[in-house]
């Protein structure tokens, strides 16, 4: 699995992952997950007192252009957003803090990006992303919806049958 960014927090982690082929991403979370449980209750010795997700992980399809890098810096900025550091650089449970100071090995963990890094991406992935651009990932991590231009959305939806990830949750009004 190639590993575009990552960002593990007390609580939860985001995974930019880029799958080779179909079926690559399943097979890797659950992989991923069950090896983390397994390890979890072996360290914590708790083996049979339960779950440690709530749920399924979260995945959605994203545009390989600027929207792959909004949602990168989206989660390099995860620890910055919630105030546990003064930088996101210094968070060192992260995919920019290994690709900025990590040693070899730790870098041979990412994958190059498809597309081209900005120049002093530190320093842009440090300022704050604008409240419509928030919204439209959290959407897209909410209900699934292909994360990208409109168009390249709507054939993605139409292509992969995703039409639920753009309809209301509520059921239409009586005489609509």
């Amino acid at each position: 699995m190639r590993i575009l960014s990552y960002c593990l927090m007390p609580n939860h982690f985001h995974l930019v992952l880029y799958p080779k082929k179909d079926g690559d991403l399943g097979k890797f979370m659950q992989w991923f997950t069950l090896t983390h449980i397994q390890r979890w209750h072996q360290q914590k010795k708790t083996k049979g007192t339960g779950h440690l997700y709530q749920g399924r992980y979260k995945s959605f399809l994203i545009e390989k252009d600027n929207h792959l890098l909004s949602v990168i810096r989206y989660i390099e900025r995860n620890a910055l957003r919630a105030r546990l550091v003064k930088k996101a650089e210094n968070w060192k449970f992260c995919s920019l803090w290994r690709r900025l100071y990590g040693n070899i090995l730790q870098k041979k963990l990412l994958s190059k990006w498809p597309i081209s890094e900005p120049k002093d991406y530190p320093s842009f992935v440090n300022v704050s992303q604008s409240k419509e651009e928030k919204e439209l990932l959290r959407l897209s991590v909410v209900k699934g919806k292909p994360y990208g231009n409109e168009n390249w959305s709507m054939n993605i939806i139409k292509k992969f049958g995703l039409e639920s990830t753009i309809r209301s949750p509520w059921r239409p009004k009586k005489g609509t």
